[in-house]
């Protein structure tokens, strides 16, 4: 008697659109018992529709979860690695800001002699970096350096001009700025509120320093035994 009265409550239950697992619950037999006793059951497509809104609320749950999961993994690797760095010398910055100009920096060719100190990029991080290290190790003034703000042109460029004026603590006046046409078809995705355009940096009447710059380039390779 027992077993058909979980019986019928197991189809009762499946007619009104329950999963295996909500009717388990109710009814605690074999899942093969269970599959056995309901095979014959039909669903209406309410009830499917509801089997089927359950199992996706049920995927999305675990996404969600595994989301979270991986974002405490990465905020705790960076965690440990931002601790590793540890306090930086005025040498590490040196040798960090030559890096920094030797990947991004402008250079001087042998079909384009004369070229200056030009640094440009759309990261915050990176433009403040390359300007510290322009102040405080190779002393160069403020009033020797031009910044240009390069923008799309349907972008709000007074606000990505006031983001780089206070970002650099300087007049946003001091940025100059031009415009980069959009292209109909373009696919780009630095775009929104996020988008604040792209900041060149310009060192006046520095061809030698830029020549120096690139020496010690020259000395990073030589004394990490690269060349």
């Amino acid at each position: 008697m027992p077993k058909i009265k979980e019986k019928e409550k197991a189809i009762i239950l499946r007619k009104q659109g329950f999963s295996y697992s909500e009717i388990l619950k109710e009814t605690p037999v074999a899942k093969s018992t269970l599959s056995l006793w309901l095979r014959s059951v039909g669903l209406s497509k309410k009830q499917k529709q509801r089997l089927t809104e359950k199992k996706l609320a049920a995927m999305k749950r675990g996404w969600e979860t595994v989301h979270i999961k991986r974002l405490l993994l990465v905020e705790e690797i960076k965690k440990k690695a931002k601790k590793e760095i540890g306090k930086i010398s005025k040498r590490d910055l040196w040798l960090i800001g030559t890096a920094l100009y030797w990947g991004e920096g402008h250079k001087e060719k042998e079909y384009k002699a004369g070229q200056g100190v030009v640094f440009d990029n759309s990261d915050p991080r990176m433009i403040l970096l390359f300007a510290k290290w322009l102040k405080e190790i190779c002393q160069i003034p403020r009033n020797n350096l031009i910044y240009d703000l390069y923008i799309h042109e349907t972008a709000d460029w007074r606000i990505a001009q006031e983001y780089w004026a206070k970002a650099l603590s300087i007049p946003a006046d001091r940025i100059r700025v031009y415009f980069k046409k959009n292209k109909i078809s373009t696919k780009r995705k630095n775009k929104g509120e996020n988008y604040h355009g792209l900041i060149r940096i310009t060192v006046i009447k520095s061809t030698n320093f830029n020549r120096k710059i690139n020496g010690w380039i020259d000395g990073i390779c030589k004394y990490s035994g690269v060349v």
